[in-house]
């Protein structure tokens, strides 16, 4: 592979179903291990259940053939008994069949890991942050890079976990933003941890947060439910803008995973438009207009956009981030190449180079 030309994926997954069946039960803590996750057969299927719950299937479901044609792996034509995205050689191979020298990886958290009691969740979180540094990433930390999960049932736990995680060799982290309360100023905890250890956060989608539509395999909910998906990260965004934590921590970088940017030029002019309307007649507004807050602390990933030459130009190429969103249905792979060029040849190859390369690089400390 031309490093000079390959690609860097700052959106890529491992989901619940791929995960390796013995991850939790092999790390965590006897007295917790009978409740955390662990794999069992329910109605002849293999599941997932913690804490008396089903969270989700665990590997290939029996002579299923939707998920396959649903999988970009097996529109790929490549055999896979479900497990192949945690099998790191086996990912590199698909990278390799992609151009995609680094991937940055989001494990279940990123659309839903829910663990309600607060001393299991930190145990399993921890459990997946040890199996990420010593089994996964360490088999090609040039190139792989699964991020962190941080506990959200306090701001000290989850700063704790990312001071933690940044000793270990972690380059970034994911919180559920959907389940705090971003305007709390407690959170301050998490964000100055994050600004001292340089560890990027990230803000991803998560499934089950809209009241009315949900993700219904082979239905029509599921094209409509995924067609608005990405603004759900319009609230958090809002969020850390208006109640100045962006401001009150100027080392934080936060990505918002999985966005989009289409709708991120009207965003970003309307929180400038509300900011100058209501700035002085409001308990807080930040000093500086929202979109200079944006543009200086934070990143939005993107895969296919047809229009994305025509909104980057307004958000700045150092603010946005390609990626292949590997192994999902709307991945580009293993035609990322030829996508890239469609969606981004008419851009300056300078820009081109930073929002498929330089940023994901810098951020993640992979070596270009």
């Amino acid at each position: 592979m031309d490093r000079a030309t390959a690609l860097y994926s700052c959106d890529d997954h491992l989901d619940l179903r791929a995960v390796p069946p013995d991850l939790w039960q092999s790390r965590l803590p006897r007295a917790l291990a009978a409740q955390g996750p662990q794999v069992a057969e329910r109605d002849g299927a293999a599941v997932w259940v913690c804490e008396d719950r089903v969270l989700g299937g665990s590997g290939r479901p029996k002579g299923d053939s939707m998920l396959s044609k649903l999988s970009a792996i097996g529109r790929a034509g490549i055999e896979d008994d479900g497990f192949r995205p945690s099998n790191p050689k086996l990912r590199l191979e698909d990278m390799d069949l992609d151009g995609v020298w680094a991937s940055v990886i989001y494990g279940p958290v990123a659309l839903g890991f829910p663990i309600r009691d607060p001393a299991l969740q930190d145990a399993c979180y921890a459990a997946w942050n040890d199996w990420a540094v010593e089994e996964f990433n360490a088999v090609a930390p040039d190139r792989l890079c699964v991020l962190a999960f941080l506990p959200h049932h306090s701001p000290s736990a989850a700063a704790a976990e990312l001071e933690r995680c940044a000793g270990l060799g972690h380059r970034g982290a994911i919180i559920d933003v959907f389940d705090i309360d971003l305007g709390d100023r407690a959170w301050d905890r998490l964000w100055s941890a994050a600004a001292s250890t340089g560890l990027p956060v990230s803000f991803h989608l998560k499934g089950g947060t809209s009241p009315k539509l949900h993700y219904d395999m082979g239905k029509w909910k599921s094209a409509a439910y995924a067609t608005v998906l990405p603004l759900q990260l319009d609230e958090p965004l809002a969020t850390m803008v208006f109640s100045g934590a962006l401001e009150r921590h100027p080392g934080l970088t936060l990505v918002l995973a999985e966005s989009g940017v289409g709708w991120l030029p009207y965003f970003l002019t309307r929180m400038d438009l509300e900011w100058r309307n209501l700035r002085d007649k409001i308990d807080y507004a930040p000093a500086v207009p929202p979109s200079e807050l944006f543009h200086r602390q934070v990143i939005a990933t993107f895969e296919e956009e047809e229009l994305a030459v025509d909104y980057i130009p307004h958000l700045g190429a150092a603010s946005c981030m390609w990626a292949s969103d590997y192994p999902h249905t709307d991945s580009t792979f293993p035609e990322s190449r030829r996508a890239v060029e469609e969606a981004l040849g008419a851009l300056p190859a300078a820009d081109r180079r930073m929002i498929t390369a330089e940023t994901c690089a810098r951020l993640y400390g992979f070596p270009l």
